[in-house]
């Protein structure tokens, strides 16, 4: 039997490659799945140059408030109109932040919000507000959160989410998931930093639950992801898969008849 010893170990290990499983395909795998996902946490989005925001300002004096909503402005002065309901069906108004990162804002001015978050706006805008009203409330939407994801999923492009607290996994499923052949430990995001006044690409391991620890596992607006494709796709771009399955598995089918012929000239 010795004789037939290598072709034994080539049929196992032939049989062993073809069965082996594919690598980076699990997300969050490791061990301290509770405990990393207990300790996340979510800052809010930072507003950005040519963000649109819908800004609702309302007090209970509603003739006073008018001013300061555009789509009310007009309104100002008509007694007509009067309602002690709260500014009950004022629309909200919409702003562009501009290149400076700056809002137009009705009697305030010009108001920095570039960098700031929804709430810190909010804050803001209620503190200079108390100037002219009473108690004012202030509520801040932004409406064109885009976000891109290219790469090894199934629907690649451009994305808008409804939801502003968005993390890496909710943008994927907005894409589709990854396929087959996507690489998770080996993520790239690209995400543009005021600080260094240009675009940084940092490496995201979606198979650590410790990812949710991350600054970046909440996505901010105009962030682009990339899953790049594993090294088995990588290797196969020049070759054709399907031949590549063959010749794996053919190697398994000769290797055991090899063993088979061998064994019955015995």
């Amino acid at each position: 039997m010795k004789k037939y010893f290598p072709v034994f170990i080539t049929l196992v290990l032939c049989a062993f490659q073809a069965c082996k499983p594919k690598q980076n395909i699990v997300y969050m795998s490791n061990n301290n799945f509770e405990q990393e996902v207990s300790q996340a946490q979510y800052v809010g989005l930072h507003i950005q140059e040519g963000d649109q925001l819908q800004i609702l300002v309302s007090a209970f004096d509603d003739i006073a408030v008018r001013p300061f909503n555009i789509n009310t402005m007009s309104k100002t002065g008509d007694a007509g109109s009067q309602s002690s309901s709260g500014n009950t069906g004022i629309a909200p108004s919409e702003y562009i932040v501009n290149s400076n990162g700056t809002i137009i804002f009705p009697v305030l001015g010009s108001v920095y919000c570039k960098g700031m978050t929804k709430k810190q706006l909010q804050e803001d805008l209620e503190s200079r507000l108390k100037r002219y009203l009473t108690d004012p409330l202030v509520i801040v939407t932004l409406t064109n959160f885009n976000f891109s994801v290219l790469g090894e999923v199934k629907s690649p492009g451009q994305k808008t989410s409804t939801n502003e607290r968005l993390n890496l996994f909710q943008a994927l499923a907005l894409a589709g998931d990854t396929t087959y052949d996507g690489n998770k430990t080996n993520v790239k995001l690209i995400r543009y930093s005021d600080e260094a006044g240009k675009d940084e690409v940092v490496s995201l391991d979606l198979s650590e639950a410790s990812i949710v620890n991350s600054p970046y596992y909440y996505l901010q607006q105009n962030d682009i992801l990339y899953i790049e494709p594993d090294r088995n796709k990588q290797v196969g771009v020049n070759t054709n898969s399907k031949v590549d399955q063959w010749i794996k598995y053919g190697g398994v089918g000769l290797g055991l008849l090899t063993l088979i012929f061998s064994l019955t000239r015995k």
